[in-house]
């Protein structure tokens, strides 16, 4: 999987202005949906709900993945947002949140949903990347951070 591919700049959000779990994952999908990714918000916001009650996409180190599969995507699509403030994501290490990842796939699709998780995890295994991350004012840079 490339990421180069699912993410450009206009799928880049640096100053996510939510502070509930909820109004970070309405943020994200309005990115999808500025871009035309998303054919039906409502269903793509409660598959990406409904994950999260079954267990929280909140990872460790300010990171979370919220991600679903829908109808209303044809292929998978990505968007990138970064939180001024951190943001309470009933995260594994119970810290807050700051660089959110969202992915939404067809749900008849499941390989390249699971290799973009893969990938994505394991690119924020470096704290130098994850500081570069909530740095860098340039929607660009971030995509580079994260693909170099």
């Amino acid at each position: 999987m490339n990421l180069q591919t699912v993410l450009t700049p206009d799928m880049v959000n640096l100053h996510l202005k939510g502070t509930t779990k909820e109004e970070i994952i309405d943020e994200m999908l309005e990115i999808l949906i500025a871009a035309g990714k998303v054919s039906d918000k409502e269903a793509a916001r409660e598959c990406v709900l409904d994950r999260e009650r079954k267990m929280s996409t909140g990872m460790k180190h300010g990171i979370a993945i919220p991600h679903g599969k829908t109808d209303s995507v044809s292929d998978l699509v990505a968007c990138i947002g970064i939180s001024d403030n951190p943001v309470d994501f009933d995260s594994l290490d119970q810290e807050p949140c700051r660089i959110f990842i969202m992915t939404l796939s067809p749900v008849n699709k499941t390989g390249p949903h699971l290799q973009f998780l893969a990938e994505v995890s394991l690119l924020f295994k470096s704290p130098e990347k994850r500081q570069e991350i909530l740095n860098t004012q340039d929607k660009a840079e971030v995509i580079r951070i994260l693909t170099e």
